[in-house]
């Protein structure tokens, strides 16, 4: 179980870094949004043992939250 839990985190960080690489055309509100949404899956993920469920909800809600901050 460890095993999919890192292969898991591992895929996530590397899908943010790929991610943030293509940030390079978008507006700072853009940007916000996106970084919130990073770091809500993580926050998600980690609170809620690597739920599926967790992790999608810390993205919706950091999003939200980045992109009212970067207004």
């Amino acid at each position: 179980m460890k095993t999919i839990k890192s292969i898991t985190m591992s895929a996530v960080t590397a899908a943010m870094l790929v991610g943030l690489v293509g940030c390079a055309g978008m507006t700072a509100q853009e940007k916000s949004t996106a970084i919130g949404a990073g770091v809500g899956a993580i926050g998600g993920s980690v609170l809620t043992g690597g739920s599926a469920i967790g992790t999608v909800g810390g993205a919706a809600v950091g999003g939200v939250i980045g992109h009212e901050v970067g207004k």
